[in-house]
């Protein structure tokens, strides 16, 4: 005698569908799209009225830190004042009273004037003689003139650095082999090639 298991379900049948009609027979449901919309009109609704009131508790708590309105804040229409008339005297006046603004004032161009302004104080520099303020008798001289001079005399040379003499235990290094690819040898290479020659040209008695 076969026992059946209680919590076993019962196989599924899959809903076979007519389509042979081609079409939908039965409306579509109407109270869905209806709670939808319902839901969806709430919810706006109860949004906007929390964000009008976090709204009117922000002002409020903006105005009690500002205070009252006065002069200063009142708010004007500038359009009622219309054009100003360029009236030269008033243009010098109000120039003059830039002037006396705290520094540093807010630049009336791009600053074009003021890189024009730079330029024209290096050249001045650069290209003629000028005195050195603090130093009396001394003077500047013109790029040009000092290239001139460089190319006759030369640049000064450093003098040589004196070593102290070698430490117990330690000992002059030596290169073996060249620190660069040939194209350009470096201090310590030119240094020990001076050396070398330098040995090399010694009288026999000398060495």
């Amino acid at each position: 005698m076969s026992q059946s298991n209680d919590n076993e379900l019962p196989p599924h049948k899959p809903e076979e569908i007519d389509a042979s009609h081609g079409y939908e027979r039965s409306d579509i449901r109407v109270t869905g799209i209806v709670v939808f919309l319902t839901a969806l009109a709430t919810f706006v609704a109860v949004t906007g009225i929390l964000c009008y009131g976090i709204g009117k508790v922000i002002n409020a708590e903006l105005n009690k830190e500002d205070g009252p309105d006065n002069h200063w804040t009142k708010t004007a229409d500038i359009r009622q004042l219309g054009n100003m008339p360029s009236d030269p005297a008033l243009q010098n006046k109000v120039a003059a009273l830039v002037q006396q603004f705290p520094t540093p004032r807010v630049q009336a161009d791009d600053g074009l004037q003021d890189i024009a302004n730079l330029h024209a104080h290096e050249d001045l520099l650069l290209e003629h003689y000028t005195t050195i303020d603090g130093e009396p008798g001394k003077v500047r001289i013109p790029i040009e003139r000092a290239m001139e001079i460089i190319a006759q005399r030369g640049l000064p040379v450093a003098p040589p650095v004196q070593t102290g003499p070698i430490m117990t235990g330690d000992h002059t290094p030596r290169v073996t082999a060249p620190l660069t690819t040939g194209f350009v040898r470096t201090a310590f290479e030119m240094e020990q090639l001076r050396d070398e020659g330098a040995h090399a040209e010694r009288p026999p008695s000398q060495k």
